[in-house]
């Protein structure tokens, strides 16, 4: 299949698997099932690039294990918090603002949809790499996949059980990982782009699979990621927050200014 049919493809699929997202959220009154929705949206969209994409056989298996596996954990992941944890104080601040406006929503949902089918041009540009990829650079991708995904898996069990103390209510994860940055989960969601940009090499469409990387770290630090996150975390924890802003990384995982933890 084509670029520009493919994406078209991408787009429709989930602006339908958006909107149904918004119904049952608008139900339960909870946004939250809109991050579960892009990252298993994601992994379909990875799928769908391993079946249709132009390239060799070994690019298009690549490229769907990689998206499908990584955005089915980040998916199940998510839906665990949503179904097990009140409404991300994010989304609640958002229904405030706009008085729980349901057409504001479903354009909100319909938006994220789009971001979807654009994070899909780097799941083409490595699946529609005509050769197969150099065993370096494969080996390369894997090990960048990996690492990728192992931080971010890492980084959400680590999370996950500090939040799941309640004494812990009130304060900031500084454990492992969130001691070096204050979200490495982002760090590494960003880092597994680059496993795409690898497979691309030596193919037409390398520049393309750069949209991936670029992109995502455009999000994480101007639009709906480090923005968003720190503004809720300086609401619900204040000074405490102030105080690991000024001691840890915001991203790249660095030792902290100060040794307590």
């Amino acid at each position: 299949m084509d670029f520009l049919p493919f994406l078209l493809l991408c787009w429709a699929l989930s602006a339908v698997g958006m909107a149904v997202t918004w119904a049952v959220a608008m139900r339960v009154r909870n946004v939250g099932f809109v991050d579960a929705a892009w990252a298993a949206l994601l992994a379909l969209c990875a799928l769908l690039a391993g079946a249709l994409a132009p390239g060799s056989e070994v690019s298009r298996a690549l490229v769907a294990f990689f998206g499908s596996v990584w955005g089915a954990r980040l998916s199940l992941h998510l839906l665990a918090r949503v179904l097990h944890e009140p409404e991300d104080g994010r989304y609640v601040a958002l229904r405030e603002r706009w008085n729980g406006s349901p057409a504001r929503f479903f354009v909100f949902f319909q938006m994220q949809a789009l971001v979807v089918a654009l994070f899909c041009v780097p799941f083409y540009a490595a699946a529609a790499n005509p050769g197969d990829a150099a065993l370096g650079w494969s080996l390369a991708a894997l090990a960048c996949w990996l690492a990728a995904v192992g931080g971010e898996s890492l980084a959400d069990w680590q999370l996950a059980r500090f939040r799941g103390d309640p004494d812990n209510r009130g304060r900031t994860c500084r454990r492992g990982l969130w001691a070096w940055s204050r979200h490495p989960n982002y760090f590494f969601e960003w880092l597994h782009w680059f496993a795409y940009v690898l497979l691309a090499i030596g193919s037409r469409w390398l520049g393309w699979s750069l949209v991936g990387p670029v992109v995502m770290l455009l999000f994480l630090y101007r639009v709906s990621g480090i923005p968003w996150t720190e503004a809720q975390s300086l609401r619900s924890r204040g000074e405490n927050y102030r105080r690991y802003q000024r001691e840890v990384s915001a991203f790249i995982p660095l030792p902290p200014r100060r040794g307590d933890t």
